[in-house]
């Protein structure tokens, strides 16, 4: 009789992204009842990069694989930059890709109202503010990997003064 073969190992077990990770921990636990909802959120400015269609397959692939829910959401609150063209190519792009977002379409501007109502929101508690620093000084307070970055010195402003603004 031969002896078992003992340098047989269990291939491990398929790593997962942090994202997935997340999702099946919360599916475990029922935190969100099982339902898994993304979205893919464009600027409808020029046509899309590697980078979106990264975005495109993660959002789009992670709501197939989990029986979840994707919406394409144009964020189309730049007016002076957005054209037809690019929401079209968009559109394109997102099917010649294989997915679909179903009857899941929406423009950032048709409840543009809503969300400047919770702009407000934040700022009367305080968890917001109108930051009038320049790109520029943005980018330098910002920090970098060694470097701290610096408060805004318009972080205290009040809600009122902000809200006038």
């Amino acid at each position: 009789m031969a002896a078992p073969d003992t340098d047989k190992k269990t291939p491990p077990a398929p790593s997962r992204d942090f994202i997935r990770t997340i999702i099946d921990e919360d599916n475990r636990t029922g935190k969100w009842g099982g339902r898994v909802h993304t979205r893919f959120p464009p600027e409808p400015n020029g046509y899309l990069h590697l980078g979106h269609a990264k975005s495109i397959c993660l959002n789009f692939g992670i709501a197939r694989e989990f029986g979840g829910k994707c919406n394409l959401r144009f964020d189309d609150t730049n007016p002076s930059k957005e054209e037809v063209e690019y929401v079209d190519s968009i559109k394109e792009d997102v099917r010649w890709l294989g997915f679909s977002w179903d009857d899941r379409l929406y423009y950032a501007s048709d409840y543009f109202e809503k969300l400047y109502e919770f702009a407000e929101h934040l700022i009367t508690t305080g968890k917001a503010y109108v930051d009038d620093l320049s790109a520029e000084d943005i980018r330098a307070y910002r920090g970098t990997l060694t470097e701290p970055g610096k408060e805004s010195p318009f972080r205290n402003r009040s809600p009122e003064e902000n809200l006038d603004l």
